[in-house]
């Protein structure tokens, strides 16, 4: 039998990215599963990728050529007493899910996190109703520690959200 799952590269996010970012985050399963609103512009991605501090790590998936997820990373170096901690979120591309990009952003979020950063703490916030996000954390061993009620605005309504959290031990 064939092997059908994609060669998926991740690397770091470069400024050459802008567009694949905003197509990326324009996907409607994206912007409805993140805290991204629609039509995002070119000029907004010129900024985000212009701003980022010397706590924040972004990475991309791509296969052909082509941005089909992004993970990144917040520290807070300048609160000693979080400096274990890093929150991150994800998004893959709407025509890419269900083809090993999360589990392949999950792995090199969490290779830097242990390896690199030497978070003891992960941290994330996730729709409830994401059952697919919900599954790949937990597989990855985070853990739901609260509800965070009428957490987002999306689609016209007020959407819950859990905390997870990974601890290193």
């Amino acid at each position: 039998m064939e092997n059908t799952r994609p060669s998926i590269n991740i690397r770091a996010t470069e400024p050459g990215d802008l567009e694949g970012l905003r197509e990326l985050f324009s996907c409607p399963d994206v912007i409805a599963n993140t805290l991204q609103l629609p039509f995002p512009s070119t000029g907004l991605w010129e900024k985000r990728l212009a701003s980022f501090d010397s706590g924040s790590y972004s990475l991309v998936a791509v296969v052909d050529q082509k941005i089909v997820g992004n993970t990144g990373i917040h520290t807070f170096p300048s609160r000693p007493r979080r400096a274990h901690v890093g929150t991150f979120g994800m998004a893959v591309h709407d025509d890419w899910k269900g083809k090993g990009i999360g589990n392949a952003l999950m792995k090199a979020i969490i290779e830097m996190a242990d390896n690199w950063l030497n978070l003891k703490r992960l941290e994330l916030e996730v729709y409830t109703d994401n059952t697919p996000a919900i599954k790949l954390y937990e597989k990855f061993g985070f853990q739901v520690e609260g509800t965070l009620r009428k957490h987002a605005f999306r689609a016209g309504s007020f959407v819950d959200s859990y905390a997870m959290a990974r601890i290193r031990d």
